[in-house]
């Protein structure tokens, strides 16, 4: 027995007082109208109406129950509304993760931009460097810097981002700008992620041209990005980060690019999600505010 169903037939006997006419209010047949009646008194163990050939009315029991179900019919109609307006209007919780650095630089001010305009919206961000499992840590979105290899999620790009190498003016005016990979045999190097692969990867002759592997001397190492920068930018060496990492220096003239010839492909830049055919209404609106903001991202 479908007791919701059930009770909305009681319900509308009640209001109609004839059981055809409460057929012809659900849109369904007399027959089906019986039944449902007749299965919610079997489950209740009462009879809800005293019944004659002329005369349809509530027994005690249905007069005590009338309220009840027009109660659970009401709540239910109202939490249906209530979400049915959540996905029209973006509201409720939100978990999003992004990497460290990216998300404190980039992520971070457009989630807040997206705040601003979603007002209903609350926003738990969980910033990593670890490729993170957003189904079993329970998010909903995530900005991630490498292909999507999980088939069980779906990745919207928003651009791509550049590996490259630099080092402090200081520096290469005392030992030179290398010309080719190889010229950084020997070199001192800075390395920014001691799990980093020992290899530094270039690419000669543009798309298609073969990888040239380079090990680096790296004489300082941390396990983080930002004062592998600055260390950097302070003259200790040549680095490899992502151009995001770096820009803000390259601007200021503490850092310059070099081997931009020999650089790997691009990596991309993705919004990813879970694969889910209905996505709640500030999933979807987060979803597009990123496309928006990282429209054409290219560094």
């Amino acid at each position: 027995m479908d007791r919701f169903k059930a009770m909305q037939t009681f319900v509308q006997i009640a209001d109609q007082g004839s059981l055809t006419r409460a057929a012809e209010a659900l849109g369904s047949s007399l027959p089906a109208v019986v039944r449902a009646l007749a299965a919610l008194e079997a489950h209740l163990g009462v009879r809800l109406f005293h019944r004659t050939t002329r005369r349809l009315s509530l027994t005690e029991e249905g007069r005590h129950y009338l309220p009840s179900a027009r109660e659970v019919l009401l709540a239910a109609d109202a939490a249906d509304q209530a979400l049915k307006a959540e996905a029209r209007e973006p509201a409720g919780q939100l978990v999003i993760t992004a990497p460290v650095l990216f998300g404190h630089m980039y992520v971070a001010p457009a989630i807040v931009r997206f705040m601003q305009r979603h007002e209903k919206v609350r926003c738990s961000v969980r910033l990593h460097d670890r490729t993170v499992n957003l189904l079993e840590e329970g998010i909903d979105v995530g900005i991630r810097i490498s292909p999507l290899e999980d088939s069980s999620l779906v990745a919207q790009t928003l651009g791509s981002i550049r590996r490259v190498v630099v080092a402090s003016p200081a520096f290469l005016a005392q030992h030179g700008v290398p010309r080719h990979p190889r010229d950084l045999a020997g070199m001192p190097c800075v390395r920014g992620r001691v799990d980093a692969p020992p290899q530094w990867t270039f690419r000669e002759g543009g798309d298609g041209g073969k990888t040239v592997h380079v090990t680096p001397d790296n004489r300082l190492e941390f396990n983080h990005l930002a004062p592998a920068v600055e260390a950097c930018a302070a003259g200790m060496g040549f680095g490899t980060f992502f151009s995001y990492q770096v820009l803000p220096h390259v601007a200021q003239g503490r850092l310059q690019l070099v081997l931009e010839d020999y650089e790997p492909a691009p990596r991309p830049v993705s919004v990813i999600y879970p694969n889910a055919r209905l996505l709640p209404a500030r999933t979807r609106a987060f979803i597009d505010w990123m496309k928006e903001e990282f429209s054409g991202l290219r560094m």
